[in-house]
């Protein structure tokens, strides 16, 4: 990115480079590993925290570093810093608290662990980046607000899609054009996808089947427009989002016509998706602009005659892209995307089969439920329960399929930190 690397380029030449930690060594971790380690000059990833050392050991050594030391304290980790070797531990919380540590990448997908994680680090005054978009879509808001008053970044990433859409919506805003959707491009939609259907794909990929599963039940994508939802200050104009499905292979611009063009114009903007546009697996931002001159340009620019001027990326690049975001915050202060006040949009959880009373609920990506983006107005009013506080709640009467959730149907498990901090976050917003 454009200054960025730059300023990494002075921290290489001055031997003071970004020193990174990363919590989570799973497929997206070692790449990122890969990414910092190997093109990164400027910046240091000089500890992975796993819950298998084996995890952590195999980033580095896939990324060509043959020689990590394992930790058991923040004081070995600190050492291990100082000594230019690089650190492995099973203890999150170490890299956490170690001194001399810039920020924490966040790789786990878990919304309990995650949080811990975050809050940890916040009071260790450590910038966080989310890979996390599970995290930033349940209990984002509340996580900024602790940052805020830390004095630190809380970020999700460059390279997802949120952070990509992000990019494009402060680009086109910066033309002067009023964003008015930022929308996402998916190859696949099925609510009723499942670990056991999704298995083949995961495997020929390398994945995880039920993190594969939450990209084509719709739960992934619905987190990653909550975040943008959030940071932009936009809302979804119907439960779910209106995921208009066009033609394989149709052009974004043609097929962002389906989009009725009153839910664009009136209200703040919205967040949506289209499946099977091309290019995939890209974002859009759709922007208008009032000025007569400048519509003259811009449809001599070759974007039409309006009211809808479609602006895409036609990629995201994922762990390519998140030492940007490093950079971003510890250099220059600057969240790629993060809550830009109240949450807007929440993800809840539906029924992906028939449950019955009794039933423990699994994990997203799962066999149980699927996820939908709902206003967080309706949220609130409805008492509808979030899928990523939904794990591990026990069925209190039976739910049948595609019926949403609410806290009314289940037992929340005690002593969870995320329940705390939705609660918190809950008040917070509300007493404002």
């Amino acid at each position: 990115m454009i200054i960025v690397d730059r300023e990494l380029e002075k921290r290489w030449k001055d031997k003071n480079p970004v020193r990174v930690a990363m919590i989570g060594a799973g497929f997206m971790g070692r790449g990122i590993a890969l990414q910092i380690l190997n093109n990164v000059p400027g910046m240091e990833l000089v500890a992975i925290a796993n819950r298998h050392l084996d995890g952590a050991i195999r980033a580095y050594r896939e990324s060509g570093v043959d020689e990590c030391q394992v930790v058991e304290t923040a004081t070995q980790i600190e050492e291990t810093v100082t000594k230019r070797r690089y650190a492995v531990t099973e203890e999150a919380k170490l890299v956490c608290q170690a001194e001399g540590i810039d920020a924490i990448i966040e790789v786990t997908g878990a919304v309990e662990f995650g949080a811990q994680v975050a809050l940890e680090a916040i009071e260790h005054g450590k910038h966080v980046i989310l890979m996390n978009a599970e995290l930033d879509g349940t209990l984002g808001p509340i996580l900024k607000v602790y940052a805020d008053r830390a004095g630190v970044v809380i970020t999700n990433a460059d390279g997802d899609q949120p952070g990509v859409i992000m990019n494009l919506y402060r680009f086109v805003k910066g033309l002067g054009l009023k964003p008015v959707l930022c929308g996402n491009i998916k190859g696949l939609h099925d609510p009723y996808r499942n670990p056991t259907t999704q298995e083949g794909f995961a495997r020929k990929w390398g994945q995880n089947p039920s993190m594969v599963t939450s990209f084509a039940d719709g739960t992934k994508i619905s987190f990653e427009q909550a975040i943008v939802a959030n940071a932009a200050g936009m809302q979804v104009a119907q439960r779910g989002m209106f995921g208009f499905t066009v033609p394989a292979g149709t052009p974004i611009q043609e097929a962002v016509k389906q989009f009725p063009l009153d839910a664009l114009m009136d209200g703040p903007g919205i967040v949506d998706y289209v499946v099977g546009a091309e290019p995939a697996p890209g974002v859009f931002v759709l922007g208008t602009h009032d000025h007569p001159v400048q519509k003259h340009y811009l449809n001599l620019y070759k974007l039409g005659e309006g009211p809808l001027y479609c602006f895409y990326t036609p990629y995201h690049l994922c762990h390519f892209e998140v030492p940007n975001t490093v950079a971003r915050a510890v250099l220059f202060g600057d969240a790629t995307i993060t809550p830009k006040g109240a949450p807007l949009v929440d993800v809840v959880a539906a029924a992906k089969v028939d449950l019955e009373a009794g039933q423990v609920l699994d994990g997203m990506g799962q066999y149980m439920t699927y996820g939908l983006c709902e206003n967080s107005k309706v949220v609130f009013d409805h008492n509808l329960l979030p899928i990523g506080l939904a794990e591990g709640c026990r069925i209190k009467r039976d739910i049948p399929k595609d019926q949403m959730l609410c806290y009314g149907d289940v037992e929340i498990p005690s002593g969870r930190l995320c329940d705390k901090l939705r609660t918190e976050q809950n008040s917070y917003f509300t007493d404002l």
